[in-house]
């Protein structure tokens, strides 16, 4: 089943203006427009539309009823009155009421893993879609943010006096920008998540928290310090262009700066402060010996992700193979223990080549056999 695109295109322009259009609603049929109008007085056009964005609504007829009754208190009232409509708009408002109840964090509703989440400040999650249209609404109704493509852009409000976070989290094969209430341009790579203020605060420092790997193009503001936490490291800026590394299972967090300067610290050692210059990456040994290593390197090739390219000079299989993982969304299980320790230089470019291609030219290099299952499994062999 189809969901009426006249239906969605009108919810859409009410959920942006806040009103009806008359002359646009009477172009529907009448069972259209009594959905339109209960959706509107019960204010949830706004839910439905994320419905629509983020699940799959070509269900049938009898999943609908079976997922319906599983949740049948809340939603039986409006459930009978609505059996008159037409299937099509059954199917909308029925996916609707699973999607509310997902929202409640319900035990039995599993989010995919593929999926980029915004968790919002109440602990509901919204899912945003690559290339889809959407907004970021608060517990009490205020719009702070608007999606549009790959982007997710909130807005600046000086009336804000207290901290509200939303958590940003970006699955493997997939990389997503947002631009935070001060102008900051954050570009976040596979497999992070940033948690970041909906509202940045007059007077006190812009602090955000990173897992993962993200691009930072900071709006300098001398009253207000730019703070990146990542693992143990703070990397304090007033304006700057700059890369931090993070990932879980990295020995180290590496920061390279683009473009200012740039302050790394850590929670160990707050008061102590080593300053990177532009092209310089600054490495952070995770072991706790606390101490950053300065090394001059070529910025493209911490940066270039954001262009869809993987870049490697001298690294181990085993830490490319993760690279790998994060890029294209696969699974990789070494049974060539030799191989973990070889080092590989090069690059690929993930908008072109595949990871079968990629990996068919790193075979080439070093000799080893794999296969690749329809789950996106890959098996080094020998």
């Amino acid at each position: 089943m189809e969901i009426h695109q006249n239906v969605i295109k009108i919810l859409r322009e009410i959920n942006s203006n806040g009103k009806i259009d008359i002359e646009k609603l009477e172009q529907l049929s009448i069972e259209e427009q009594e959905l339109v109008n209960n959706l509107y007085q019960e204010g949830l056009v706004e839910e439905a539309l994320c419905l629509v964005d983020s699940m799959d609504v070509d269900r049938n007829w009898e999943e609908l009823q079976d997922i319906l009754q599983r949740y049948s208190k809340p939603v039986v009232p409006l459930w009978k009155k609505l059996l008159k409509y037409a299937a099509v708009l059954i199917v909308l408002l029925g996916c609707f009421f699973l999607f509310q109840q997902n929202r409640t964090l319900n035990p039995d509703v599993k989010l995919a893993n593929d999926e980029i989440k915004l968790v919002l400040e109440n602990g509901e999650v919204q899912i945003l879609k690559v290339g889809g249209n959407d907004q970021v609404v608060l517990s009490n109704g205020q719009v702070v943010g608007n999606q549009k493509g790959k982007e997710l852009n909130y807005v600046s409000a000086s009336s804000v006096k207290e901290l509200v976070y939303n958590t940003i989290q970006i699955p493997n094969g997939k990389i997503f920008n947002i631009t935070l209430s001060d102008g900051t341009h954050v570009y976040l790579n596979s497999g992070s998540s940033l948690k970041f203020p909906v509202q940045f605060v007059k007077g006190m420092k812009r602090e955000v928290f990173l897992e993962g790997e993200a691009f930072f193009d900071v709006t300098k503001d001398k009253a207000h310090p730019f703070v990146v936490n990542a693992d143990d490291v703070r990397v304090k800026v007033l304006g700057t262009k700059f890369n931090v590394s993070s990932y879980a299972e990295d020995k180290t967090v590496n920061t390279v700066l683009v473009e200012g300067s740039v302050a790394l610290g850590s929670s160990e050692k707050p008061a102590d402060r080593t300053m990177l210059k532009p092209g310089f990456k600054g490495a952070f040994d995770k072991s706790g010996t606390a101490v950053f290593s300065l090394e001059k390197v070529d910025t493209k090739q911490y940066t270039n992700w954001m262009k869809g390219e993987i870049a490697f000079k001298g690294i181990g299989f085993k830490e490319i193979a993760r690279k790998l993982e994060r890029t294209y969304n696969v699974s990789i299980t070494n049974n060539n223990k030799e191989l973990d320790d070889v080092k590989f230089s090069g690059s690929f470019d993930r908008n072109i080549e595949s990871i079968n291609e990629v990996m068919d030219a790193m075979s080439k290099i070093y000799s080893f056999d794999y296969k690749i299952t329809k789950t996106n499994s890959i098996t080094i062999t020998k």
